[in-house]
């Protein structure tokens, strides 16, 4: 099975009210335990490659790994590009073999956004390859994405749907209160579920995105700090929430951070018990097995009871 667009996968999860999992990837072994986690759950998944994946491990390298597990899984896996920063590194992801591609021109004004959206949907869609943008800004840091709490900027529904019309973009980010990062919430976990709900009544059949939605699954957290980590109060969305989401069009949710955790949690757990492992293959083993519990977990229990193929 070649790699496959997500158009498809989100007219199934919207229809179903589940969303696919998309996983942010950055070498061989996260690739390895989240690719294994859907095998076993039989369920379809979205790689996406960050800035600062590009910077540390190239695209080439990234883009065979994932054909690679195209060919070990057979499971339809797409290939995209998260926060592509302007239409130059659209088009070369493009080019490049990836199948789809989110294009951030939020920080520019409303018209503005539209204006480059527009260009790099009428680039992908010449060559088969579906987009995604974003509306409204999230605050956080990841990667190269950094938004400070006073510039964020929650996604108007009129607007919205305004700009859905005029790009022909084929989904669409928005920001309803989660946001990049371990520290999503300072106080009590809140996402506003009335602005979801009107942009999906103004939007219907549209697939919409939530970005910054790892949990920050509290077993990985206590891990790392029992181990040498230094990470307190950190807080992500409530399962619950995310759950909910999907019931209100929300067919994409992008995972980061706790496969982070989940990865540094089980290194720092081996390199504690045996001081004398040198051995890569004996930590980032565990490592990869953590990844895969953790995405099998967020398959069955958090995405949807129907994200099979």
């Amino acid at each position: 099975m070649p790699l496959v667009t997500s158009k498809e996968l989100f007219t199934k999860a919207y229809a179903n009210k589940y969303a696919v999992g998309a996983f942010n990837v950055n070498n061989m072994e996260i690739i390895q335990g989240i690719v294994s986690a859907a095998k076993t759950e039989n369920a379809p998944l979205i790689l996406q490659v960050s800035a600062g994946a590009r910077k540390y491990a190239s695209p080439i390298y990234l883009r065979k790994l994932v054909e690679a597990a195209v060919e070990d899984s057979n499971l339809p896996i797409v290939l995209h590009l998260d926060h592509g920063e302007s239409f130059d590194i659209c088009k070369q992801c493009i080019d490049d073999g990836f199948t789809s591609v989110m294009i951030d021109a939020s920080h520019h004004s409303f018209e503005e956004n539209i204006s480059i959206t527009k260009k790099v949907v009428e680039y992908a869609h010449s060559k088969g390859v579906v987009v995604e943008a974003e509306l409204g800004r999230l605050a956080g840091v990841e990667d190269d994405v950094q938004v400070s709490e006073k510039d964020a900027i929650y996604t108007n529904p009129e607007q919205a749907a305004e700009f859905v019309q005029k790009t022909g973009v084929d989904s669409l980010a928005i920001a309803i209160g989660t946001s990049h990062g371990a520290y999503k919430f300072k106080g009590e976990p809140n996402l506003d579920f009335e602005r979801l709900q009107e942009i999906a009544k103004l939007l219907p059949n549209f697939p919409l995105v939530l970005h910054g939605a790892s949990t920050v699954l509290p077993e990985f957290l206590e891990l790392c700090n029992q181990y040498g980590g230094d990470i307190p109060g950190a807080q992500g969305v409530p399962e619950e929430m995310i759950r909910k989401a999907t019931q209100f069009g929300v067919c994409k949710v992008n995972i980061d951070t706790d496969l982070r955790l989940a990865m540094t949690a089980a290194v720092r757990k081996e390199l504690f018990a045996d001081p004398k492992n040198f051995d890569p293959r004996k930590y980032l083993a565990p490592a990869r097995t953590a990844i895969e519990e953790m995405v099998r977990h967020k398959i069955v229990n958090v995405l949807g009871s129907d994200n099979r193929i």
